[in-house]
């Protein structure tokens, strides 16, 4: 067995569940989520947990079980707790900055950048510009977001100027040596 995927989803008491068919919706105080589960998943509920069952053990529905536990999982904290994201800015004159909802960014370009969110996504500033949040409810919508926004400016190796996420370590090289 899948030991991802024969694990309970426990749905806390503000959560609700709707499964209809190979549909499962998960609605909850930050907003609501829809996922078509694959034809050959079987989702359950029971008593305050969702259960996610494989007809066989052939290795695509091994895979399809934990992936599918996972995705709904992922849905049911989204909902409940919400998903963070923390980029950091570095670089001189690199920083960003909150115009309303959309972010306006100074990467070293003649210009600015301004990044309109998506339904479901909210930025935050802190540190005069140098670290951004991105929050939402859909873990995929916000790692995508993420990931487009680091792309504006990747990190490079000598300096390290450039936008990373809050946890990336970026491997330093030494450049050039001058004249002996």
């Amino acid at each position: 067995m899948s030991r991802i995927g024969k694990k309970p989803i426990t749905v806390p008491a503000k959560v609700s569940v709707a499964i209809d068919g190979q549909n499962v919706t998960v609605s909850g105080p930050k907003g609501e989520l829809r996922h078509e589960v694959h034809p050959k998943m079987k989702v359950k509920q029971e008593d305050g947990t969702v259960l996610v069952e494989r007809p066989n053990d052939e290795r695509a529905n091994r895979a399809l079980h934990g992936l599918t536990r996972a995705l709904i999982a992922n849905m049911v904290t989204g909902v409940s707790e919400g998903f963070r994201k923390t980029l950091l800015i570095e670089g001189v004159g690199y920083n960003g900055d909150l115009r309303g909802k959309d972010l306006v960014m100074k990467l070293g370009y003649s210009h600015e950048i301004v990044v309109n969110p998506p339904p479901g996504i909210s930025f935050a500033v802190e540190d005069r510009g140098t670290k951004i949040h991105i929050e939402g409810f859909d873990k995929q919508v916000v790692g995508q977001v993420a990931a487009d926004i680091r792309k504006l400016r990747p990190p490079e190796p000598y300096k390290g100027k450039g936008v990373r996420y809050s946890d990336e370590h970026i491997r330093r090289k030494a450049g050039k040596t001058g004249k002996a």
